[in-house]
């Protein structure tokens, strides 16, 4: 499990290990033994552009974003344009909150609606909508982070 003191640095090290590799294998996410290949969202203007414009994401997918101490989060799906589960993670990487099947909302610009975290928490992941009722994904669930 990773330090929950380093998401800066782990955010650092993973982009610029992804630049590198391009052809090598990424950061990974497992949660309830599925792995997803993911993208990581470290800081300020890669979290606000998110998954943004995109028309699809591979099904073993998904988008990590780090933040630097837990809080009450709030996710919106502004120019997103594929639906989205969005799991909510305290610093020790438990699962405290859910936001399940989100629509996209590439049409209504800042009218969009907001999806909040429930309890604090310091990263979030977000799957193709349906992936966390397929895969039994509930509260109480650990995600383990590797590159």
């Amino acid at each position: 499990m990773m330090n929950p003191r380093l998401p800066r640095a782990l955010g650092a090290l993973l982009a610029g290990s992804l630049a590198a590799c391009a052809h090598a294998t990424g950061p990974a996410a497992e949660i309830r033994g599925h792995r997803f290949e993911i993208e990581i969202a470290a800081d300020d203007a890669a979290r606000q552009r998110g998954l943004m414009f995109r028309d699809s994401m591979p099904d073993d997918h998904g988008m990590l974003f780090l933040f630097d101490q837990p809080g009450m989060l709030n996710f919106w799906m502004k120019n997103t344009r594929i639906p989205l589960d969005i799991l909510y993670f305290d610093q020790n990487y438990k699962l405290v909150s859910t936001q399940l099947r989100v629509p996209p909302c590439h049409s209504a610009g800042n009218d969009c609606p907001t999806y909040p975290s429930a309890e604090p928490a310091q990263y979030v992941l977000e799957l193709n909508a349906g992936t966390a009722d397929k895969l039994g994904i509930k509260p109480g669930d650990t995600l383990v982070v590797t590159r």
